[in-house]
Order: structure tokens, then C-alpha cells, then sequence
């Protein structure tokens, strides 16, 4: 029998390959384009596609749960996204999502002050043999072909940072909302991508060459649309519905493992995980054991 919790595990850990690959995917798009234009553009995209699906679906009328949902939106979507996009081209795939991916003690104790969610003593563990494979991948070297110069590396760490604690307090917020069950996965991923693309949009005004307008688009686009399917539509939807049926800091743990996924796709950016790599999807896995038994 499939528990709620088994499909919230399953969820977060697709959430975090398609992740993995739309970074990929994303670091691979030549464009000028800002962080924040490519940001507001890939929300807007993500929008259109999920439309069709949610105009038959009933709305229940929560106006908290709407609440916590926007700003969640602004927060881990507007203004974390914008942030992840700017460091990825700095860093690189797997070095940008590892930082990122420390979101787990963040929610964890987040999730302990705010939302009453204790973890046990095996999800603990479980989140510390994370934690210990995700320093062991940040400690290597990054990628050899092409990297940016020290000083372009250090802003793109700060900016890594600050998208790991906006989105970390977004999806405190995601959950909070969604713990009464009053709105389903999409329809929170609908509101999310609404007001984050609302808000970027007069903000992406003043921006150098609005409107945007990627060039080629007939070589751009299939590669912008597969990236939207994978880490906005898909991605965003797995995780709310991970968040709905997960504590929090189990959730963005197993949402975390998206560094270690990102391994396989080094050699394609010049890197090499090592043994390092190896010895930290062991560690991984016991982790994922641990929170998953």
C-alpha cells in the first residue's frame, strides 16, 4: 500500500532530478538576457502551461492559505530564482545546487520554531549524513573548463547563499499553506508563478533591453521550453506536493539531493567528482534511508 508520505518521498526526489537536469539546461542557454528577465520570462512560460490544466479544477476560498502562498512566491520564486539563475553562471550546475541545497537545516529549524515539526532522532541522522555528502561535494574543485575568475566566483557564492535562504523561507511559507490540504499541489504552484511573475514584471522594465527578445528564437526556444517543463512546471507542482505530505525539513532534505544527482552530468561542464563524488552518494543514500524507513 502506497502511503501519502512514501508518494511525498517519491515526489521530492523527482522534483530534485528534474532540478538537476533543467540547471543543466538552463546553464547550457546562450542568451544576454539578465537573471531577472530570464526569470520573469520562464515564469510567464511555466504559467501558460499550467493554465489549460487548472480552469476545470473547483478553488476553495482561503485567503491565509492565498497569502502564505504569494509571498512565498515573491520569496523563493521572484527573488530566489533571479538569484539562483545569476550564481549558476558563475558556479556552474553541480557547485550551485550544492549550495543551495543546505536548505535542510534552515527549514528543519525553521520548521521547529514555527510549525512545531520535530524531526526524530532517525531523521536527524538522516539529515546530518546528508548534510556531511553535500560538504564533501562543495569542498571539490569546480569545474576546469572555461572558470570564471576569483572575485566572478566569490559573488556568485554570495548570490548562491541568498537564493538558498529565499528559498528556503518560500517553502516555509508553501508549507504553511498548504498543511490544512484546502489547496491542491497545482493550484499552489499556479498562485506562486502568478505573483512572482506579477511582481518581476514591472521590475524587469528597467532592465537593459526590454522587451527581451532572445536571439535566435528558433534555436533558443525548444531548449527555454524543455527547461520550463522540467524545473518550473514539473519541478515546482512535485514540490508542493512533497511539501504537503512531508515535514518540512524532511521534505527540502530529500529535495536537497540534487547536487548528488548533478554528479553523472559533470564531465559534460569540465568537472570531476572523484572519489569525493563516490563517497558522497554513500553518504547520501544512508541519509535517504534513514529519512525514508
Amino acid at each position: 500500500m502506497i502511503t501519502p508520505q512514501t508518494i511525498g518521498v517519491l515526489a521530492a526526489l523527482a522534483a530534485a532530478l528534474c532540478w538537476t537536469v533543467s540547471s543543466a539546461l538552463w546553464r547550457q542557454l546562450p542568451t544576454s538576457l539578465t537573471a531577472a528577465q530570464l526569470n520573469l520570462l520562464k515564469n510567464w512560460l511555466a504559467l501558460l502551461l499550467l493554465l489549460p490544466a487548472l480552469l476545470a479544477r473547483p478553488w476553495s476560498h482561503q485567503p491565509q492559505a492565498l497569502v502564505l502562498l504569494g509571498l512565498s512566491g515573491v520569496l523563493g520564486i521572484a527573488l530566489g530564482d533571479s538569484l539562483y539563475f545569476a550564481a549558476l553562471r558563475r558556479l556552474g550546475t553541480r557547485r550551485t545546487l550544492t549550495l543551495d541545497a543546505g536548505g535542510p537545516a534552515v527549514t528543519a529549524v525553521a520548521g521547529l520554531v514555527w510549525l512545531a515539526e520535530v524531526p526524530t532522532l532517525q531523521q536527524w541522522l538522516g539529515l546530518a549524513l546528508i548534510t556531511a555528502a553535500l560538504v564533501l561535494v562543495a569542498l571539490q574543485q569546480p569545474a576546469v573548463g572555461g572558470a570564471p575568475p576569483p572575485a566572478a566566483q566569490r559573488l556568485g557564492v554570495l548570490l548562491a547563499l541568498g537564493a538558498l535562504l529565499a528559498g528556503s523561507g518560500g517553502a516555509l511559507l508553501a508549507r504553511a499553506a498548504l498543511r490544512d490540504g484546502a489547496l491542491d499541489p497545482l493550484q499552489a504552484t499556479l498562485v506562486r508563478l502568478l505573483v512572482a511573475g506579477l511582481v518581476l514584471l514591472p521590475l524587469a522594465r528597467g532592465l537593459p533591453g526590454w522587451p527581451p527578445r532572445p536571439r535566435p528564437a528558433q534555436r533558443r526556444w525548444p531548449l527555454w521550453l524543455l527547461a520550463t517543463l522540467l524545473g518550473t512546471s514539473a519541478g515546482i507542482a512535485l514540490q508542493q506536493t512533497a511539501l504537503q505530505r512531508l515535514p518540512g525539513g524532511m521534505a527540502v532534505s530529500l529535495l536537497a539531493t540534487a547536487p548528488l544527482m548533478a554528479l553523472p552530468l559533470a564531465r559534460l561542464e569540465g568537472d570531476r567528482p572523484g572519489w569525493r563524488g563516490l563517497l558522497a552518494a554513500l553518504l547520501a543514500l544512508g541519509g535517504l534511508t534513514a529519512l525514508v524507513a
